[in-house]
């Protein structure tokens, strides 16, 4: 059974101006270039590369946190590219994001009781008794006890503030949530228990997300459909299982080939040759080319456009 489309992005592009040197010099980084995806109802779409990849400016763009230049975003059959302030503000009970700090993300001159009721004073006509009911289910749901509404954040650890941070992002039952590296400021021993909330959350609710990571192992498990991103671009787009089965881009394969891995040899870890370009003077031709251990004289002319292959997506000249 196939599942509506919660969100359709189409050729979302996204620049910034830098200013360099002691005269002002001005350059220009394509942080996000014509990028287009989608996510049916209660999926998971992981977005994966390296650092500088683009991957939350594409995340913040989509919530128009950060204005996108071009493209188009629709969630919900809406054209968010397209309201105005105050539509969007109306608008914005259908989409939250759970940011990468815990800490940097909550204020810390609230109480969690606070921190919360805020989008329910915004959004909902509620009495304060129907506030402080709602406060005590959503805390019971990222698994603390209702106590915590009375603490600040720095009382809290950092799984317990990520649980507020979930909290406050699903009090309004969005469509969409936005995952901005969720797990990668936790302990290891934490990671798992946030991972499996919001799975829980997902399955309970139906909510789709965008999942953006540097943990390749977590996208694997959290994930539907994932896409790679390398400066600016999407190179890559299948499911989860097939992207980790059988990888089509040569980025993609190195990416995988680095994932740590317990072996007898000394110093064994596979890692992308190269150094990453700078975004803001981008190799002509595939970006890639210059790292790529199958590069042709094509690469270097012209950049490839993405073409279908068994149902995954890849830009590469290795599949025209």
């Amino acid at each position: 059974m196939e599942h509506e489309i919660i969100v359709g992005v189409k050729d979302i592009v996204k620049t910034f101006a830098m200013k360099k040197g002691a005269f002002g010099k001005h350059g220009l980084v394509k942080a996000v270039d014509r990028v287009s995806l989608s996510i049916p109802e209660g999926n998971t779409y992981g977005l994966v590369g390296e650092s500088g990849c683009g991957k939350t400016t594409l995340a913040r763009a989509l919530l128009r946190l950060i204005e996108p230049d071009s493209g188009e975003i629709m969630i919900r059959n809406t054209p968010i590219h397209t309201l105005q302030k105050k539509e969007l503000r109306q608008f914005r009970k259908n989409m939250q994001i759970v940011f990468q700090d815990p800490y940097g993300s909550l204020n810390p001159r609230m109480t969690v009781e606070k921190i919360i009721a805020e989008a329910l004073k915004i959004h909902c006509q509620l009495t304060k008794k129907d506030i402080a009911s709602r406060i005590s289910e959503l805390l019971a749901m990222v698994g603390l006890d209702k106590h915590f509404a009375s603490r600040y954040p720095h009382e809290l650890s950092g799984g317990q503030r990520q649980r507020i941070g979930i909290a406050r992002a699903i009090a309004l039952s969005p469509s969409f949530i936005v995952l901005d590296e969720p797990i990668s400021a936790l302990d290891v021993s934490i990671q798992g228990q946030i991972l499996n909330l919001l799975l829980d959350i997902q399955e309970q609710f139906g909510m789709s997300y965008l999942f953006v990571a540097h943990n390749l192992a977590v996208v694997k498990h959290i994930s539907t459909m994932v896409g790679v991103m390398y400066l600016g671009k999407l190179v890559e787009e299948n499911t989860a299982s097939m992207l980790y089965k059988k990888p089509l881009h040569p980025y993609t394969k190195s990416l995988l080939s680095s994932i740590p891995d317990i072996k007898p040899e000394k110093h064994s870890f596979s890692v992308v040759k190269g150094e990453i370009p700078s975004p803001e003077n981008p190799p002509a031709g595939c970006h890639f080319h210059p790292r790529c251990p199958c590069v042709m004289p094509v690469c270097k002319e012209a950049y490839p456009a993405i073409v279908t292959v068994n149902g995954a997506k890849v830009a590469c000249f290795l599949y025209h």
